[in-house]
């Protein structure tokens, strides 16, 4: 399952719609969000996703181009990596 499944992060200078902006760019390219979490520290917003690609026509490559992009927009930095990959490296 953890094959099917991504870890985003998202970072930078809170304003109102990054979550909303996120969400919907997931949802356009077909990613269930299964779990969200995030917080605000001292004006600076930092959010952990955890969603399933599985479901998807789109290639990680393409989901990950997508949410960059929205991101970037936002003036946010994201980082999008593959749950299982993310274990390994977490794992020593």
């Amino acid at each position: 399952m953890s094959d099917q499944q991504i870890i985003i992060t998202v970072s930078g200078v809170d304003k109102v719609g990054i979550v909303a902006k996120v969400a919907a760019a997931l949802a356009e390219s077909g990613v269930n969000i299964e779990d969200i979490k995030q917080t605000i520290m001292q004006g600076h917003f930092v959010m952990f996703m955890l969603g399933n690609i599985s479901k998807s026509k789109f290639s990680f490559k393409e989901i990950k181009e997508n949410l960059t992009k929205t991101c970037e927009e936002l003036g946010m930095e994201v980082w999008v990596q593959k749950k299982d990959i993310f274990d390994k490296m977490h794992n020593v």
